[in-house]
């Protein structure tokens, strides 16, 4: 929840349509109220985020509080939109969790280099996913105080 006590945006990238259905999944089982939407490739986040293409009546809407982000899609991956977001002055206060299967080393260092706020290994069973969305939520909506964006509205 924000300062107002309206749910906070999920925004998840992620090309595939079962991890996208898992999370969702999970976030009902948490029993959490985050409203959660998605896309499947890094040039649709982009769309999203800029509000363009189909995106462009959420013009008037708030950015999403927190992406999930997958590395590997199709189209734009998940590192050059990272490095996208992370060099827009009005979309680098978006915390950014890295959720992929990668495990390699290079992938941490770059993401972090890149502005990550977290990386984290999707967990392999459903129970994790639920575990980890309850944490995240938790942590990102709870916990941690996010800025106003950029028409002063809180996260």
């Amino acid at each position: 929840m924000n300062r107002n006590g309206t749910p906070i945006t999920i925004l998840m990238a992620d090309d595939d349509p079962e991890d996208r259905m898992l999370a969702e999944e999970a976030l009902e089982e948490a029993r959490l109220a985050n409203e959660m939407h998605f896309v499947e490739d890094g040039e649709e986040l982009m769309d999203y985020l800029n509000r363009r293409g189909k995106y462009t009546a959420l013009r008037d809407s708030s950015l999403p509080g927190l992406i999930l982000l997958d590395l590997n899609m199709p189209r734009k991956d998940g590192r050059e939109a990272l490095k996208e977001i992370k060099a827009d002055s009005e979309l680098r206060r978006i915390p950014i969790v890295v959720l992929t299967t990668s495990r390699a080393e290079e992938d941490i260092y770059r993401t972090y280099e890149l502005g990550v706020s977290s990386f984290i290994t999707k967990p392999v069973t459903f129970e994790g996913l639920v575990d980890l969305m309850k944490i995240l939520s938790k942590y990102w909506f709870e916990i941690v105080q996010l800025p106003p964006d950029k028409n002063g509205r809180w996260v």
